[in-house]
């Protein structure tokens, strides 16, 4: 039997009774790994080798993981001083623990969230109290970051997946190739193999000498493995958020755009929001130390938006009798909605003034302090849109949906009244997931009220919403977990195969 020399090489290399991973061929065969691969799986394709897959995992420590190997984790630091200033038998300062600890910035979150959680003791008031039974030295965590640091292996799924969660490990997954020699491979090595000389390609050189009849031209595997090639390609949500914007034009939208920080006035003030509202507390919005405030509103509407809401629009108004203050409206925030892009088209200040009919959209992000979880990430794509024309209705806010949605194949949606600050009648929209079957929120909607519309000067009807990119995203993909999709947990065989069609 005649073999391409990297076969040959290969054949001799693999052992009958030893499996022998396809690097360990390739070194003992002096040939590159992409070489002894494709050696491997021709000898596969001619019965002479047999190989087998078994995927392995692997764990290694982050920058965060191996930082705490040599400082110890903060819930055992935190317990350690705890202990040291006399928290076993009476409460102690959480201050004086912690700067005894040496806990600062995240580290002092950290801390906190695992030292109950382990039972190291309570946290109350401010004051900390160490459980004397507690020992830091049988912390499982703790050792198993010791382990891997060593080299060692963690048997232990449970803490692995925790260590996981705290992104104090990376967990990857490959695959490994056995190869061994087949009976048939043994029989043709008994029999004896030679090199063949082989040619990978047609020469000028081989067709004027006439050598091209008297060589072995080598074979092509056309279904032989070959390597990924990993392109370069457009995100599954900018493709979704090009569709969508594709769709609204269709529709006869104009886009719209501004900033995305912006003062409270525009995300606000100017959407019948009062300023003593839970959603505005500095614990649900991010604001900027710099630059603090906006220099300049629009005076006259200040005062407008002002009036409505210490005393409300029209004879039977009433405003929220709430404080309003100034410099609150001219702080900057990051926007926790788009519909401020809303407030400045309506008041003038983005356009000028516009007639009815109006349709504008927009496609950006927003911002806000949520628990993350399968449908929830602190930054989010918003699709912003709104109409202004005279005598809307929510017949005409529910045929706009229905329209929208169908060119994505979505026709399952449906409405739940809900209140707004700014809208009245106000609707949730729900879509039902195609995988899960669980009807999930996508949006919001409504007819803005007269208190938000009069004093920016509209005196015609405006519908307008605010839909989840992301959550339209999941309906048309059938995504489970937004984290999926973009954020440190993204999934990139998801971005690198689903392509977003409607």
């Amino acid at each position: 039997m005649r073999l391409p020399e990297p076969q040959y090489a290969v054949l001799h290399a693999a052992s009958e009774t030893e499996a022998l991973t396809i690097d360990q061929l390739a070194s003992e065969a002096d040939l590159k790994p992409e070489t002894a691969t494709g050696a491997v799986f021709e000898l596969r394709d001619e019965g002479l080798l047999a190989v087998e897959e078994a995927t392995e995992a692997t764990t290694s420590l982050t920058d965060e993981g191996r930082e705490y190997v040599e400082a110890g984790l903060p819930e055992v630091r935190l317990y350690e001083a705890a202990r040291d200033a006399g928290a076993v038998d009476d409460p102690v300062p959480m201050g004086e623990v912690l700067g005894a600890a040496g806990l600062d910035g995240g580290a002092v979150d950290i801390a906190l969230a695992n030292f109950a959680r382990k039972g190291y003791g309570q946290i109350d008031s401010g004051a900390v109290t160490a459980d004397p039974d507690a020992d830091p030295d049988a912390d499982e965590e703790a050792a198993a970051l010791a382990a891997l640091d060593a080299g060692d292996t963690v048997d232990d799924e449970d803490v692995l997946s925790q260590l996981g969660r705290r992104e104090l490990v990376e967990l990857s997954e490959s695959t490994v190739r056995s190869v061994r020699l087949t009976d048939d491979g043994v029989t043709a090595l008994m029999e004896g193999v030679e090199v063949a000389e082989t040619v990978g390609q047609v020469t000028p050189e081989l067709l004027t000498t006439g050598e091209w009849q008297d060589v072995d031209f080598a074979e092509y595997n056309v279904e032989a493995d070959a390597d990924e090639v990993r392109t370069g390609k457009k995100h599954v949500l900018r493709q979704q958020a090009e569709n969508v914007k594709d769709t609204l034009v269709g529709m006869g939208f104009q886009e719209m755009q501004g900033p995305t920080v912006d003062a409270d006035f525009w995300i606000n003030d100017c959407l019948f929001m009062p300023q003593d509202h839970p959603a505005r507390n500095h614990w649900d919005r991010f604001a900027l130390d710099q630059p603090a405030q906006i220099d300049e509103l629009p005076e006259e509407l200040v005062e407008r938006v002002e009036s409505a809401h210490r005393e409300g629009v029209g004879p039977d108004g009433e405003g929220y009798h709430s404080p309003w203050d100034l410099d609150f409206a001219k702080a900057l925030a990051l926007r926790g909605h788009t519909t401020s892009l809303t407030a400045r088209h309506l008041s003038g200040e983005a356009l000028g003034d516009l007639e009815p009919p109006q349709r504008f959209f927009s496609i950006e992000k927003a911002y806000r302090n949520d628990t993350l979880d399968a449908t929830h990430l602190l930054e989010f794509f918003q699709i912003e849109g709104w109409v202004m024309a005279e005598e809307l209705s929510v017949r005409d806010l529910m045929g706009t949906f229905t329209e929208f949605y169908e060119q994505f194949g979505i026709t399952d949606i449906q409405f739940k009244p809900h209140y707004n600050p700014y809208t009245e009648p106000s609707f949730e929209l729900f879509g039902r997931h195609p995988e899960t079957g669980e009807l999930i929120e996508i949006g919001n909607s409504g007819i803005f009220r007269p208190e938000m519309l009069e004093p920016l000067g509209v005196d015609c009807d405006v519908m307008a919403w605010g839909l989840a990119l992301e959550r339209l995203l999941m309906l048309v993909t059938g995504a489970e977990d937004i984290r999926d999709v973009h954020g440190t947990l993204v999934d990139l065989d998801f971005l690198r195969s689903e392509e977003v069609l409607y």
